[in-house]
């Protein structure tokens, strides 16, 4: 079982780059909410749709041994579905132990993450299923009357995702998402408030073109600060990455810029989870005098994610006919239907605002020197806890 750092290091990555096929602007989520939302389905579910999740937490070294053992397991599985929990244990108490410790209060910057359960009031949840997803998820189930009220229902929890996330994110579950046949909606927030360690001083942000390829450029306000920070140049990319914290240290910011105005294309292919961890780990990085040059800016994205996650090999979770969860309830036909995340950054000279939303809704079928960081071009970047080393953030920042 990987660090929590590298599980999400990973999957942040791998749907980035299926994101991108589809996508040639700016990119922005979260890895660290999105996994949070994969937990709490993989501790409902059972047999093969739960091979299948699991998989999103072990490295690919170990994905033949676990696929194998899962197959082995069948059997006893259907004759031990309350062990199946210690099974997968390992990965939630991972959680447990994240969401405490960044549930922790600090003067430094706001930073929370929050889950809860909507639930069809007359629809029976197993209890021990509500007792783990508290437990380790700090999820509560709050019942809602969307066979009479599906919209109402969609309104409240919209409504709740706003109050979670400071009035970043509106609207995450759009007119119509939810009907009368919904049956529970998981909901993820994250959000992220810091200020810089250093603020840019406002004065020094001129407007600047930012090129987006060699032809087309747009004016972008432009922060600037010459300042020690932790940097790197990777040679064989001709790229650099550069860390800016934020006050306490406790979280940061890392850019990936590289060289040409057309070069993040050309080295994407080249990037795998596993460098990127050990490029940005601490005795990789060295303390170096920068002239940083850094857009002042934002991006909004929503995505319904299910195609995107069916094709990174977990579709069970979201097929009427294979999804199987039987952790979560007795009663058969259920499955995944949306799986919604809005995402918001704003970078500025005082720090960053980001806010990242995940919901699922689940319905019923019947039965069946001085280095130069200029950023006036493509680059990737994410936010990133240290102490964990999870990716809280992650996007590519291309069209201003």
């Amino acid at each position: 079982m990987d660090s929590l750092g590298a599980i999400s290091t990973r999957f942040g990555f791998d749907l980035f780059k299926e994101l991108k096929k589809t996508n040639d602007g700016n990119i922005f989520f979260s890895p660290v909410g999105l996994l949070t939302a994969i937990g709490m389905l993989l501790l409902g579910t059972r047999g093969a749709t739960a091979s299948q999740l699991e998989e999103v937490f072990h490295s690919e070294k170990g994905t033949k041994s676990s696929r194998t053992k899962a197959e082995d397991n069948e059997v006893v599985r259907i004759k031990a579905e309350g062990k199946e929990i210690e099974k997968t244990e390992a990965i939630h108490q991972q959680f447990q132990k994240f969401l405490t410790e960044i549930s922790k209060l600090t003067n430094d910057y706001e930073l929370n993450i929050a889950n809860r359960l909507f639930g069809e009031k007359t629809y029976l949840f197993l209890q021990k299923y509500l007792d783990y997803v508290q437990k380790y998820y700090h999820a509560s189930l709050e019942p809602v009357d969307f066979v009479n009220a599906a919209d109402e229902s969609r309104k409240k929890i919209n409504s709740w995702v706003e109050s979670k996330t400071n009035e970043t994110i509106k609207d995450l579950f759009p007119d119509g998402s939810i009907s009368s046949s919904t049956k529970l909606v998981l909901v993820n927030t994250v959000y992220f408030k810091g200020q810089w360690d250093r603020e840019f001083k406002k004065e020094n942000t001129k407007e600047e073109k930012f090129w987006m390829n060699k032809s087309t450029s747009k004016s972008v306000q432009m922060m600037t600060q010459s300042h020690s920070f932790s940097f790197t140049f990777l040679e064989d990319l001709q790229a650099k990455i550069l860390g800016i914290p934020y006050k306490n240290n406790d979280l940061s910011m890392f850019v990936l810029l590289p060289n040409d105005i057309d070069g993040l294309e050309k080295i994407i292919d080249k990037i795998s989870p596993e460098k990127l961890v050990e490029w940005t780990n601490p005795g990789h990085m060295e303390e170096r005098r920068v002239n940083l040059h850094l857009p002042r800016f934002e991006v909004e994205d929503s995505y319904d994610l299910e195609a995107v996650l069916a094709a990174m090999g977990i579709g069970d979770a979201f097929s009427e006919h294979k999804a199987d969860y039987s952790g979560m309830s007795s009663l058969s036909g259920l499955h995944a239907q949306k799986f919604l995340h809005s995402s918001f950054v704003a970078v500025t000279e005082e720090g960053t605002e980001a806010a990242a939303a995940t919901g699922i809704g689940f319905t019923v079928t019947s039965a069946p020197g001085h280095e130069n960081v200029h950023c006036n071009h493509p680059f990737l970047f994410f936010i990133r806890h240290n102490e964990s080393n999870s990716i809280l953030f992650f996007g590519r920042f291309s069209s201003p």
